[in-house]
């Protein structure tokens, strides 16, 4: 079941990735990058680094991606206009793409512990997000705050400097 999950999302993720790519309007494309980092997210989800998952979320496919969108919203950018394609580089990054993967493919094959599953973890150690959120909580609470205020202060600064004269 796994298995299958894994492999639903990479080609999701996949899939996205590609729109990002290809779409020429940039909320779309903004949104599918939204997308791409969810499909990340249950990636690492299916590989049982929970935490990860939800820090990508959290992090990326929240905060990020509204800074991107507030900026995407505030620039106006319009839908790009539809050029020809270049054959030269469309063959060249072709041609990368397959190179890419069949190295990637050799570096699988060739490695026999990349087929084994690790072992799970004893019982009674503490967990990862136990340990970060001690960690940061109590030895960097004053820099987590100051970064906080800046992230806020630099928010109303761009309101502030982009906002239209009402005059």
């Amino acid at each position: 079941m796994l298995l299958t999950a894994f492999w639903f999302f990479a080609s999701l993720m996949i899939l996205f990735g590609l729109s990002v790519v290809l779409l020429r309007n940039p909320v779309s494309c903004a949104m599918s990058l939204v997308m791409c980092f969810i499909s990340l997210a249950a990636l690492f989800v299916t590989l049982d680094a929970t935490f990860i998952g939800i820090i990508q979320v959290l992090v990326y496919a929240g905060a990020v991606m509204v800074l991107f969108l507030f900026i995407i919203m505030l620039l106006d950018l319009r839908t790009e206009k539809s050029r020809r394609l270049n054959f030269g580089a469309t063959l060249g990054g072709t041609l990368v793409v397959a190179a890419f993967l069949s190295i990637l493919v050799q570096v699988i094959n060739a490695d026999p512990a990349l087929s084994k599953a690790l072992p799970a973890l004893p019982p009674g150690m503490p967990t990862d997000v136990k340990m970060i959120g001690f960690t940061l909580f109590h030895s960097f609470g004053l820099p987590f705050e100051v970064v906080g205020v800046l992230l806020l202060s630099a928010t109303v600064g761009v309101i502030v400097l982009s906002r239209k004269s009402l005059r």
